[in-house]
């Protein structure tokens, strides 16, 4: 098959049986949900540029398994040129969206598993490769979007999987038979699950023995039985549903997370990527935190232009834009979105092979690129907020300013009243004006902060994940020793 056209993709979708539920309810069309519906045409827009032809070198590749032409996103990274070019991919389609595109979880599973699994076979005689590898030759070969599912719910912390209350806490294997095992769990936070096709599941944390049946990977369709998702909440998401389209902020685009649960589900043999191996959980966790850490090197600097874009916007349409200190701000927004790019190139660069062939990022510099997300970000948006000014969160609604509702002494109807007093800078449309403030509203406090906000501060790991990182891998006593050599300090 060759790669899917945007619409191709969206009617894939509706080919599935995927149960969807939102507000206590199941949801028969899903697809067509206005509140689902903006990330579907995230996704979409992943094939869309694929089938570009200036865009061909970036959002496509050459499968390593079969030599065919592939979407970028079911790539195995040949090189550190393959690495690069993952991180400008995820820079334009932030930039085509300002959302999240959802398929990088994905990519970078697929990336993780590959390597880890040729390392478990290397040691246990395990056939796991081999059934990744004809697993991702079928995504390839369909184009197929892929949710990459790790993070469990992991109830009490303080405790590891098996010591849990519920064991459902984790994902976790409930019984094991010769043709495949049954599976118990959820993961949460999920970016994309409803829109994939598949699903990898794998490990969260790194396990000891006693949790042999919490080490556990594998692939799953995203309709298979016993597998459903419960659709989560983001601020303003019910603007979605309204009439209009400017209150909504970003009306074509969005992101979507959901809890995906596992009652039962039996995966077979050929879908099983780690079956016990507890030992190797840590590596398959910590390859896929590098890799997805490397990606908001990209695909949070795309929205980041967006909204430098927008407050420069904002400032022209209040009549600000050559104030020295609005100059400034612009330029401070634009210095920490390139310093995360810089990162995110920087830990690609300096990629090298692993042993199953695949090229892996720098995982310190990977981890550096996702700290600094963690707090690049809020400043951007709040020099935003502060360019943007008070109007764009105290606007009245869209409905207001088209209300023929009549309020004043002269029969000014409450259209024409809000019309006159929100009035822009000469020029400059007060529906435009409206348009960019709730666009930024949407951005820095709305649906779509959920994905570049709270999601730079949570997702791939919070703060304190890349930090432990970080001192695993900063090699202080190797600097101690270039300490010691120069100022002449014998050992």
């Amino acid at each position: 098959m060759a790669l899917m056209t945007a619409k191709e993709y969206i009617d894939s979708l509706r080919k599935l049986n995927t149960r969807v539920y939102m507000f206590g309810e199941k949801l028969d069309n899903w697809v067509d949900h206005p509140m689902i519906r903006p990330s579907i045409n995230c996704v979409a827009m992943t094939y869309a540029l694929a089938q570009d032809p200036q865009y061909e070198d970036l959002m496509t590749a050459t499968s390593s398994l079969t030599g065919r032409r592939i979407n970028r996103f079911t790539h195995l990274h040949q090189s550190a040129d393959d690495l690069v070019k993952k991180v400008k991919m995820q820079r334009l389609l932030g930039q085509k969206t300002a959302s999240c595109f959802q398929r990088c979880v994905g990519m970078d599973a697929f990336n993780a598993v590959y390597s880890t699994t040729y390392e478990i076979d290397e040691k246990c005689g395990t056939s796991y490769h081999e059934n990744f590898k004809k697993f991702l030759v079928y995504v390839q070969d369909n184009d197929l979007t892929v949710d990459g599912a790790m993070t469990d719910p992991k109830g009490d912390r303080s405790k590891a999987p098996h010591e849990q209350t519920d064991p459902d806490m984790y994902v976790h294997v409930v019984e094991r038979r010769d043709d495949g095992i049954v599976v118990c769990g959820a993961k949460c936070h999920q970016t994309g699950s409803i829109n994939s096709h598949w699903h990898i599941f794998m490990p969260t944390i790194a396990m000891g023995e006693a949790d042999r049946d919490y080490a556990v990977s594998f692939a799953c369709p995203t309709d298979a039985d016993g597998l459903y998702m419960i659709y989560g909440r983001q601020s303003c998401d019910t603007r979605k549903m309204e009439d209009g389209c400017i209150d909504v902020g970003n009306a074509k685009f969005g992101g979507q997370e959901a809890l995906v649960v596992l009652d039962h589900v039996f995966i077979p043999n050929e879908y099983i990527f780690l079956n016990g191996e507890y030992e190797f959980a840590g590596m398959m966790v910590e390859r896929f935190a590098g890799y997805h850490r490397q990606s908001y090197g990209g695909c949070k600097v795309g929205v980041g232009d967006v909204v430098i874009g927008a407050a420069a916007l904002a400032a022209e349409y209040n009549g600000v834009e050559k104030a020295s200190h609005i100059k400034d701000k612009l330029i401070e927004m634009t210095h920490l979105n390139e310093t995360l790019y810089s990162c995110g190139i920087a830990c690609s660069c300096e990629g090298c092979p692993t042993k199953a062939g695949n090229y892996q990022i720098d995982l310190l510099l990977a981890n550096v690129c996702k700290q600094n997300v963690t707090r690049f970000p809020y400043e951007i948006v709040r020099l935003a907020e502060d360019i943007a000014g008070g109007l764009m969160v105290t606007m009245p609604s869209e409905k207001d300013f088209l209300s023929d509702t009549v309020v004043g002494r002269e029969g000014e109807t409450i259209g024409e009243i809000c019309n006159k007093y929100f009035g822009a800078h000469e020029g400059v449309s007060t529906e435009d004006r409206q348009r960019i403030m709730r666009f930024l509203e949407n951005m820095c406090l709305g649906a779509a902060a959920v994905g570049y906000r709270t999601e730079s501060m949570h997702g791939a790991g919070s703060p304190q994940a890349q930090r432990v990182m970080i001192a695993r891998q900063g090699n202080i006593q190797g600097k101690k020793k270039l300490a010691k050599n120069i100022a002449g300090i014998k050992e």
